[in-house]
């Protein structure tokens, strides 16, 4: 498989021969302001621009959209994204909203597994912050909670676990378990909220999903790009060479790994 970190939890796996859009949050540098209610809010974001242009990030076999907030999908992609392509989404919501925007192959990932070619696609679980928390607050705000991963399988490649926006919780680690991932995916800058609520993993939730899954290469997504980050590349480059990790990789945006 091929993983290019383009920005964000924007991401390109190439598996199995076929290319999926992760979460294309594709404006412009700064378009939108900060999060109400978040760290930061005050500071526009994207923080940086896209590594490449926006024709060649969405030449793709299919998009994945692992929930709808406004840092995971944006009307640049609407607009960009051929409206035949498949698109999988978490949920009935989901799709019924990206069937209103014209796209005409929307379907919901099974927990069961739900194919596509010579793959199979799981939907995981998530705990995108502390649930009687964070749920309100997203309420109160107009966006939903609820968000996904997806495990990534087949004959002829190692499997491949995107985490998706959470915090380490049982969820992930029976996910890790029950799959026993050889590449995961996490989501990692901490984004916080007002309160010092966490949306995503920090360097404690990444360090018991290694404890988790010993043996799996480690990539550290969802980097230096959202308003309410509250850690950033140097933080886990520093993690990584105080604790002489080797298969933890923290990449640049526009940089392709290979598994």
């Amino acid at each position: 498989m091929k993983i290019t970190q383009i920005r964000n939890a924007t991401v390109i796996i190439e598996y199995e021969n076929k290319k999926f859009l992760i979460d294309p949050w594709l404006m412009p540098k700064g378009y939108m302001e900060g999060f109400v209610g978040a760290y930061n809010a005050d500071v526009r974001q994207p923080r940086v621009e896209l590594p490449f242009e926006i024709e060649k990030i969405v030449d793709v076999d299919a998009v994945i959209i692992t929930h709808l907030h406004p840092d995971h999908w944006d009307e640049f992609a609407e607009k960009s994204i051929d409206k035949n392509v498949k698109i999988f989404v978490q949920n009935e919501f989901n799709k019924e909203d990206i069937l209103k925007k014209g796209f005409l192959n929307v379907e919901i990932l099974a927990y069961e597994g739900t194919k596509f070619q010579d793959i199979t696609l799981f939907k995981t679980k998530t705990e995108h912050g502390k649930k009687e928390i964070i749920k309100p607050i997203c309420e109160k705000m107009g966006m939903e909670y609820d968000a996904m991963g997806v495990i990534f399988k087949s004959n002829n490649e190692k499997t491949l676990y995107i985490a998706g926006d959470s915090i380490w919780c049982n969820e992930i680690k029976t996910t890790i378990e029950k799959f026993n991932p050889d590449v995961i995916l996490l989501n990692a800058c901490a984004a916080m909220v007002l309160g010092g609520e966490r949306l995503i993993m920090n360097i404690e939730d990444v360090n018991e999903t290694m404890k988790t899954a010993p043996n799996a290469s480690i990539i550290i997504s969802h980097m230096d790009t959202v308003s309410h980050l509250t850690l950033t590349r140097k933080d886990y480059i520093e993690f990584k060479n105080k604790n002489n990790l080797k298969n933890f990789f923290i990449p640049k945006d526009g940089e392709e790994m290979r598994f």
